[in-house]
């Protein structure tokens, strides 16, 4: 699959897709303390009007229901959220050990890389894979280095990848990667519409040298049967060094591997949404009903003085 960035906005959708579910359950944990807060007001001033009366009325009773029942369903998104938090942690982790295996088995090679864990970023240092200044074309040294990348990569990603039918897999890993992009960068020099078709066809020519000389990479497939491989370009946007000499110009004409792990949060946020407007819906009735014995007064039971 190739998926080539053409603009600076639809360039970091990779990073976006992971921080926008990240961000969704920050939200829904703010949300759910709101829930628990407007709750207890409930209780606080539902006490203080029942103590006034010993005999409860029907609307009392109602009230009481409603609050236990949104009181069950708190407890209950409140599992949802601890879980899901639980998923991305643990998808986190297992990217983690993922770029480290991978790190591991490059610098055995002879290529040095760093590791970003928070972004999934794994960036190859020195000469490992670098361009010329308005090239995209991969020199010897690069290409060879394209050619132990690729090597690491189908030795390891198979045991996060879905397998064909029939094929004989390795042992699974337990997570699987959605993408690994293949980001081409340039520096500052040149127009802007230069830089971001410069920054393509370098993340195209890497992906072809890639699947040219292992072409099981192809093959390997996420859970809805995509090819794992992608490629991006994002022009002089996302620098490695803010150097401005010709040092730090090369530095940031590379190539980068960004790798996104796969999980199913879309389906598991929109089922806990669901909770949340049930949930508002619940707390407006039991507001309604709270101003509607409020206008009407609560009647004490006769016979009791106070």
């Amino acid at each position: 699959m190739i998926a080539a960035e053409a603009d600076e906005t639809a360039g970091s959708h990779a990073e976006e897709d992971e921080n926008y579910f990240v961000s969704m359950t920050d939200m829904m944990v703010g949300i759910l303390f709101i829930f628990i807060i407007m709750l207890m007001v409930f209780a606080l001033n539902f006490q203080k009007q029942t103590d006034q009366t010993e005999a409860l009325t029907d609307q009392q009773k109602e009230q009481i229901e409603k609050a236990q029942e949104l009181a069950q369903q708190i407890a209950h998104l409140q599992a949802q959220i601890d879980s899901e938090i639980s998923k991305i942690n643990q998808a986190d982790q297992a990217r983690a050990v993922l770029l480290e295996r991978i790190r591991e088995r490059l610098e055995a090679v002879g290529l040095k890389v760093t590791i970003d864990s928070d972004t999934g970023v794994l960036r190859l240092t020195e000469d490992a894979i670098r361009f010329a200044q308005n090239s995209a074309t991969l020199d010897d040294t690069a290409a060879r280095n394209v050619d132990s990348l690729s090597k690491v990569l189908a030795d390891i990603l198979p045991a996060y990848a879905i397998c064909a039918a029939g094929a004989a897999c390795p042992a699974a890993a337990g997570y699987v990667v959605e993408t690994v992009f293949i980001e081409g960068h340039t520096d500052t020099t040149g127009s802007d519409d230069r830089n971001w078709q410069l920054s393509t066809e370098r993340a195209v020519n890497t992906y072809r040298r890639m699947v040219d000389r292992f072409p099981a990479l192809r093959g390997l497939k996420n859970s809805g049967s995509q090819e794992i491989l992608s490629v991006s370009g994002y022009a002089y946007t996302r620098p490695a060094t803010n150097r401005d000499d010709s040092e730090g110009l090369k530095i940031n004409r590379r190539i980068d591997l960004r790798f996104v792990m796969e999980a199913d949060r879309e389906k598991r946020l929109t089922e806990v949404l669901r909770l949340l407007e049930n949930m508002n819906l619940k707390v407006d009735a039991l507001q309604a009903s709270a101003k509607m014995g409020a206008g009407f007064g609560w009647r004490q039971a006769p016979g009791r003085t106070r």
